[in-house]
């Protein structure tokens, strides 16, 4: 085995380009470019590897000798201190087998693609009533409040028996969870109050049932009313987050490509455009932590036992072997006839997102019905002056003005 020559590290995250606002930071793509593993430096002088290349991140997110565990000592973080916060009541994201497959496994048969299917007519009316409210009377709004946001939204509370007038609240908390920015005071008493509210939520269940994912779960007699609320928050926040996210910048990304846009009315076409999206836009750009339980080599580099890995799901999402190629333009271009099935936007093995089933049909219903509805949407402000939210472990925007 051989290691890689001592270089500076790469300090992450990184900052984004002033070109293309869709694209992964440059320094990402650069250090892709050179080598598939690249020493990198956290917030607060820690180090990790940064790994960038397609089979290499498939093997970090696959291989058992890397560790999902957030309470391992050398676990990665992008902000110092969330240690002490997430590893007191972790989720089953952020915990290794068995304890990981024993939480996934009580909620596995809600996100089934069976089960995702039969809920597509409620998806289409949710869709449907949220265009009609923010169309009502106006010719212009903002995309992301009135309607990239309130769909996944209205969605994940529908499955959780979460009540949707409560939105303002999570909304505002998951938001601070999920800054980079959070002073550690604000990210605490954020977990403190959302685990408060979906426990005590939970506790009212196990009276009044319904049939829901927190009803379900609170009647089991082998979960604990923390392991309920720690299962809440992350189906509420990767339900709701994500998803908006995607919606807001997929319709900015066709605004400005209208020639593409025509696929999204083809329902043949319709699914592997909305890979593509995923694939060309995979808004975790600060990558999927982990720390190895043993030394492993990755394309000739030794990463030690203890060591943290960032697995860079945008960069092997640019992998020009995997997706280039066969008449297609370059990768780092949109082409939404381009077969993007094998991208990793939903993660690789056993951690691999639960819910893809569902976001894959909010994304075809929601962008389907977008285009269909409204044929003359067109951004109200330059793209320069769009508000893309850099500093949040999930990319997206902030607001997006529109007009039709």
């Amino acid at each position: 085995m051989t290691t890689t020559p001592i270089a500076p590290a790469l300090p992450v995250p990184a900052p984004r380009a002033t070109g293309c606002p869709f694209n992964p930071p440059p320094a990402y793509t650069e250090a892709a470019a050179t080598a598939s593993v690249t020493r990198a430096e956290l917030p607060g002088g820690a180090a990790c590897w940064l790994v960038t290349g397609y089979p290499e991140v498939r093997t970090v997110l696959s291989d058992r000798r890397f560790s999902a565990d957030v309470r391992h000592p050398a676990f990665p973080f992008l902000l110092p201190g969330r240690r002490e916060i997430l590893a007191a009541n972790p989720s089953f994201l952020r915990l290794d087998d068995p304890e990981h497959a024993r939480l996934r496994r009580m909620v596995t048969g809600d996100f089934l693609v069976k089960r995702v299917e039969a809920m597509r007519p409620d998806v289409q009316r949710i869709v449907d009533e949220a265009l009609d409210r923010m169309t009502a009377g106006v010719t212009g709004a903002d995309l992301v409040t009135g309607f990239a946001l309130p769909v996944p939204s209205l969605v994940i509370c529908l499955l959780l028996g979460v009540p949707y007038e409560d939105r303002d609240r999570f909304q505002s908390l998951s938001r601070t969870l999920l800054s980079n920015e959070s002073p550690l005071p604000e990210i605490a008493r954020a977990q403190e109050e959302l685990e408060d509210y979906l426990g005590s939520l939970a506790a009212r269940k196990r009276e009044q049932p319904g049939d829901d994912i927190l009803s379900r779960l609170v009647a089991r007699d082998d979960l604990t009313v923390r392991e309920v609320a720690s299962t809440g928050i992350l189906l509420l926040i990767a339900g709701h987050e994500t998803t908006a996210n995607m919606i807001a910048l997929s319709t900015a990304l066709l605004l400005d490509r209208p020639e593409q846009v025509d696929r999204l009315a083809d329902p043949a076409a319709l699914p592997g455009a909305v890979e593509e999206l995923l694939r060309h836009l995979t808004i975790v750009h600060s990558g999927l932590p982990r720390v190895a339980l043993e030394d492993v080599e990755l394309d000739g580099t030794v990463i030690r036992a203890g060591e943290g890995v960032l697995a860079m799901l945008s960069t092997a999402n640019r992998d020009e072997e995997l997706f280039g190629g066969a008449g297609h333009p370059s990768v780092d271009e949109l082409d939404l006839d381009r077969d993007a099935r094998r991208h990793l936007a939903f993660g690789f093995g056993v951690h691999q997102c639960l819910g893809q089933p569902l976001a894959r049909a909010e994304l075809q219903i929601a962008l389907a019905t977008l285009f269909r509805r409204l044929p003359g949407l067109r951004l109200a402000v330059p793209r320069g002056e769009l508000d893309f939210r850099t500093d949040t472990l999930i990319y997206g925007l902030r607001s997006l003005p529109v007009t039709w």
